[in-house]
């Protein structure tokens, strides 16, 4: 077991803002330059966690309580926490996370308008003193993503949400950015991927230098 803990790092950013290609691109980087690390993601990661992504993003006739879904996000980042993040971490791994909190504070808190401290209560509980070494957020207008989302077939329950919904949580998600300048970095997702990647290779080069310090 290594003696240092890995690097947390979550990938962040709306619908259509291109994560899961530019989380191949990271992946690639890192094993280019020996990291060892793990990418995992959320709601999901562990067996009973991704069972609990189904109950979230199934489309359903039954209107989810906001609480519900709250709580449901949280209970699979419970078991997520436990099973997968932590014992990577301890070991030395790094982890790359596909939405952490903050998509909680952006969707739940932004777009459901619960109460951010009533998130932050929960974080707390659940995750301790545990929170992102770097956060990457992938930010593009509502427009740019929701026509790229609507592009990749059936769209999941959260997708089905309107303009105004994904409005409200880009913005819970710049003001994070804003009041987190030493943990967020906002890459324009808006731009050719080419541009994308040049930017996401600045961020993952100054992530490998603070990873070595």
């Amino acid at each position: 077991m290594s003696a240092t803990r890995g690097l947390f790092i979550t990938i962040e950013g709306g619908e259509g803002v291109g994560k899961s290609t530019n989380i191949d691109f990271i992946a690639q980087r890192l094993e280019q330059q020996g990291i060892d690390f793990i990418l995992t993601r959320e709601p999901g990661g562990t067996p009973l966690a991704e069972d609990i992504r189904q109950l979230l993003l199934n489309p359903r006739e039954e209107a989810v309580a906001e609480n519900t879904e709250l709580l449901l996000m949280f209970a699979a980042r419970a078991q997520h926490i436990a099973e997968v993040i932590e014992p990577a971490l301890a070991a030395g791994k790094w982890v790359v996370c596909d939405r952490f909190t903050d998509a909680t504070f952006a969707y739940q808190g932004g777009g459901r308008g619960i109460p951010m401290t009533k998130i932050a209560d929960l974080e707390q509980w659940v995750q301790g003193d545990l929170r992102p070494d770097f956060t990457l957020l992938l930010d593009a207008s509502v427009e740019v993503g929701m026509s790229r989302a609507s592009k990749r077939g059936a769209l999941d329950r959260f997708e089905q949400e309107k303009k105004d919904f994904f409005e409200s949580v880009r913005t819970a998600y710049l003001n994070m950015a804003t009041l987190n300048p030493d943990r967020y970095r906002v890459v324009d997702a808006s731009k050719t991927l080419e541009q994308v990647q040049q930017s996401l290779t600045q961020v993952i080069d100054e992530m490998i230098a603070q990873g070595n310090a």
